[in-house]
């Protein structure tokens, strides 16, 4: 492996006072308030300190909203994979998700009992939709040259068949602009529908077994293995062989890895495959030796059914954590919940990365949004920590709840002497960047003569704590 070298420093450009936009979860022409930046390039402790503050990124405008002027406060909200269980609704997706590999089912009615089906980064449905609109028709273009090409190869296989298959196929051209519009973009690929239940059905299948007559087999196997236990012992006293029954199911709930990993038959009707690979973004890609294989950085996670692509999961992996960024997926697949599917197998890939790399132990969700109903469902991935708006510690989510439901706004530090440990002391240690060279502040101020430039760039290193402020370039003109 190549020696590793330091990253170059971050380098952004702070947009002066707070900006007001249409609300995505209430509507309110102009309640969307926060302060924002553009990262020219960042490096990922610098967005992980960041992100630890409550600040996000879209692309690569980096926000952070003003919570106690916000109409739909958001808060940053973390889970512990090592300790997540599924609960009952994921556990229902991800055998969902196995039926129809395994056997082509497709569940009857829609998907309205999931909590959510995208993973979505908020601001793309609020904030800043205009702005990830554009960053996500970049990111389909920095996709790799063979998924441009599988891409377009299946919109001229699309229109070769459309005349020959008629309406055999779900076929939604204008899904990229409804998709889009909705901030949740995602190619239209066309899917082949296998015969409805009740009809066409398999006669190479045994015939389906009532349950009747798996409740009596259950007890007759359960019945046998009590006798032979009994039985063991005079058996192995006579020299007799031994046959084993299989063993009875233990009561240990099924893990993550063992839900999503299950085998499939070998005559499996799709095939889901993954790959993953580094994507444009403000990141700076980094590979330290004592960090994980495929590194730091932004990566695009490609869902692949039967050699088609349905959806892409950007995620960002940084020093403490694996941090979901949004999901864009086919809509003729919404009905196998992928965004609820693509978060429960980030949150494995966390553990997974967590072997390698110790320090790396969190999956954060983007934003909780409590005064929002739809937007609660990333609760429910336990446990999980809410970060306070004013001290920036991390409280369990069980404990802010109850605030919650009384004030849209709360500070979770129950301590009221507590205060931002991470803020800015030393305004002159902050670094600067101007005409193509870095310095300290106490140097760059004694050349300015603006008295306004002073409020900015305490304004900026507040916001952003001193740790980073000393790290990354301020740019000014």
């Amino acid at each position: 492996m190549a020696s590793w070298s330091a990253p170059s420093p971050s380098l952004v450009e702070y947009f002066e006072g707070q900006t007001s936009f249409q609300c995505g979860y209430c509507k309110n022409n102009f309640g969307s308030r926060s302060y924002g930046m553009w990262a020219h390039s960042m490096t990922v402790q610098d967005y992980q300190d960041l992100i630890d503050r409550g600040w996000r990124r879209s692309g690569k405008y980096v926000y952070k909203p003003v919570m106690n002027q916000t109409c739909c406060p958001q808060y940053t909200i973390r889970c512990h994979p090592l300790q997540f269980q599924p609960s009952k609704s994921h556990k229902k997706v991800l055998k969902k998700m196995l039926k129809f590999l395994a056997k082509g089912e497709i569940p009857k009615g829609n998907c309205e009992d999931e909590p959510m089906d995208s993973t979505m980064e908020d601001a793309v449905d609020g904030d800043f939709a205009l702005m990830n609109k554009l960053d996500i028709k970049c990111d389909l273009k920095t996709l790799s040259s063979d998924l441009k090409g599988s891409i377009e190869s299946e919109e001229k296989e699309k229109e070769k068949s459309l005349k020959k298959e008629g309406s055999k196929e779900l076929i939604h051209p204008q899904a990229i602009e409804e998709k889009l519009g909705s901030g949740e973009p995602s190619h239209s690929i066309k899917v082949h529908i296998g015969p409805k239940p009740g009809k066409g059905a398999d006669l190479s299948k045994p015939p389906c077994r009532k349950a009747k007559e798996m409740r009596k087999e259950r007890k007759r196997l359960k019945l046998m293995q009590q006798d032979s236990a009994g039985a063991f012992e005079g058996f192995q006293a006579q020299g007799q062989p031994v046959c084993l029954l299989p063993k009875a199911k233990s009561n240990q709930p099924k893990s993550l890895e063992d839900l999503i990993f299950e085998s499939l038959p070998e005559n499996a009707s799709h095939k889901l495959e993954f790959t993953r690979f580094l994507c444009n973004s403000p990141l700076e890609a980094e590979h330290p030796a004592n960090g994980p294989e495929c590194g730091y950085g932004s990566f695009h996670q490609q869902y692949w059914l039967d050699g088609k692509i349905i959806a892409v999961g950007v995620i960002d992996i940084l020093p403490y954590c694996v941090s979901s960024v949004y999901l864009y997926y086919d809509p003729d697949y919404s009905f196998l919940s992928l965004g609820v599917y693509s978060a429960l197998r980030e949150i494995a890939f966390t553990r997974q990365l967590h072997e390698k790399t110790s320090q790396l132990s969190y999956y954060y969700m983007g934003f909780y949004i409590h005064s929002c109903p739809k937007m609660r469902y990333k609760g429910q991935y336990r446990p999980s920590d809410l970060l306070c708006p004013e001290t920036y510690v991390w409280v369990p989510i069980e404990q802010c709840l109850p605030s919650l439901d009384n004030s849209k706004y709360c500070r979770f530090n129950q301590d009221p002497q507590a205060e931002d440990e991470g803020r800015s002391k030393d305004l002159d240690r902050l670094r600067v960047f101007h005409r193509r060279s870095a310095m300290p502040y106490g140097v760059y101020k004694n050349h300015q003569e603006d008295p306004s430039e002073e409020a900015v760039v305490l304004e900026y290193a507040n916001l952003v704590g001193q740790k980073c402020s000393e790290r990354m370039l301020l740019f000014r003109h």
